[in-house]
């Protein structure tokens, strides 16, 4: 009989490598799928709906666990704060039998050698299992505490979003971060239709969705493993979410085109530019290190664009040879990444208040250089994947006040769900919680035509 691999014992590894190492929860995920992509389907997706869970949740579950342990969770040891978060995930919000959650734990404790705690876990958690239905609510005189337990972010980001949106809109962003997200895919329209890959996809037992913005825009779900999906592999398609599409075709890329990409890894931009260009024109994609420039040749590789040139850039280091010389440049800058807090759930644990006004600062330095790649007429595109002002609005006066580019207007360019949405401000924030896609601000600047 073939034996069937521990996805708890997986996940607690996981979780632990998360908190001990500071490794990026998505990659530490990715790699322990990559190492069983072979088990069974329900079983990877159990270990990842947990892991997610947990960690996107650790701050709710935190407060929950300390009302019914003796012991503080941040005084617990790392493995059994882990054991202790895991249970209660599933009994508070998995399809899980109680009992099976409690008693997987203790085994986990007794295995990794805390046997003598785990009457401790068994007793927290089966404590948990009686009052589930009379938990402790925190206070909703006090806001920000309540926001930030309740969604499980930290303190300063639960002010700063209430501040910037309000409490209601606060509550509605944070709330859909923790909902499930499907998978959102640009067809890759060099090499087949809409149609045709919707159809090759659904044959190939996927579920697909149309987009809710763009035509040839997917969502996905019920698979297993990307790699295995032919159309994939084909480069039929790209992994890449609406908002950052919206991007590319508020650009109005034309064939012929002269585009660079400044910051572009892993290329989702780059290729989307590349398929408007119908084989005409040249995507120069750059980014900062090897790895990341690695990143958009792998992509490059699997979706064969042959208009694409990459090269390893620092963007802060000005390049003579391409001044005035560029027709559109992409410039989605370093950020925050408070928008895509529900692909990516432990950027509010590793970011900071320090960092944002660190981050509004780097955009400005970029952009002081990069501007100057704009050609007489041509056009930027300045977009970020954060909710934060300072990295947006802010820095769009910025831009209008230290360079010859003026702010234009993208409303032509947008959907008819979405229109209406600029006003006189000229540029778009989309929302999560009101927007069915990440939280992305888009706008666009036009450079003065040579007299």
């Amino acid at each position: 009989m073939e034996k069937r691999t521990d996805m708890r014992a997986e996940a607690l590894d996981t979780l632990i490598d998360i908190e001990r190492n500071k490794k990026l929860s998505h990659i530490a995920i990715g790699e322990t799928l990559m190492r069983n992509q072979f088990e069974k389907k329900a079983d990877r997706a159990f270990y990842t709906r947990l892991c997610e869970g947990v960690t996107e949740r650790k701050i709710y579950l935190d407060y929950i666990l300390d009302h019914y342990s003796k012991t503080p969770m941040k005084k617990c040891k790392p493995l059994i704060r882990s054991l202790l978060r895991m249970g209660a995930y599933q009994i508070l919000f998995m399809d899980v039998r109680d009992a099976a959650a409690c008693s997987e734990a203790v085994s986990l404790a007794k295995k990794r050698g805390f046997g003598r705690l785990s009457g401790f876990v068994n007793g927290v958690l089966r404590t948990l299992v009686r009052e589930k239905e009379n938990l402790p609510v925190p206070d909703k005189k006090d806001d920000v505490k309540y926001v930030s337990i309740t969604y499980s972010v930290p303190e300063w980001l639960s002010k700063l979003i209430i501040e910037q949106y309000g409490k209601e809109s606060a509550e509605k962003i944070f709330a859909s971060f923790l909902e499930a997200r499907p998978l959102t895919i640009r067809t890759n329209l060099s090499k087949t239709t809409p149609e045709e890959l919707e159809k090759e996809l659904e044959e190939a037992g996927v579920k697909v969705e149309k987009g809710n913005y763009l035509p040839y825009a997917f969502t996905i779900s019920n698979l297993n493993y990307l790699g295995k999906i032919a159309a994939f592999r084909q480069g039929k398609f790209a992994v890449q979410d609406e908002s950052s599409q919206l991007a590319v075709a508020i650009a109005d890329i034309n064939e012929g085109d002269f585009v660079l990409d400044v910051c572009a890894a892993p290329g989702g931009k780059t290729f989307h530019a590349a398929d408007r260009l119908k084989g005409a024109g040249k995507v120069l994609s750059r980014d900062l290190t090897e790895y990341k420039t690695e990143l958009i040749e792998e992509n490059k590789d699997r979706m064969h664009y042959e208009n694409v040139e990459v090269q390893q850039w620092d963007a802060l280091e000005e390049d003579e040879s391409l001044l005035e010389s560029v027709d559109v440049l992409l410039a989605d800058l370093p950020c925050s990444g408070l928008g895509i807090m529900g692909r990516k759930n432990d950027i509010k644990y590793q970011m900071t208040e320090e960092q944002l006004g660190e981050l509004a600062a780097l955009q400005r330095q970029i952009l002081s250089v990069v501007w100057k790649y704009v050609k007489p007429g041509g056009q930027m595109i300045f977009s970020t994947c954060t909710l934060n002002k300072g990295e947006n609005a802010e820095n769009i006066k910025w831009i209008e006040e230290n360079t010859p580019l003026h702010l234009v207007s993208i409303e032509e360019y947008l959907p008819q769900n979405l229109k209406n949405r600029t006003g006189s401000q000229g540029y778009l924030q989309l929302i999560p919680g009101e927007d069915t896609c990440d939280g992305f601000f888009i706008s666009k600047f036009k450079r003065p035509e040579a007299k």
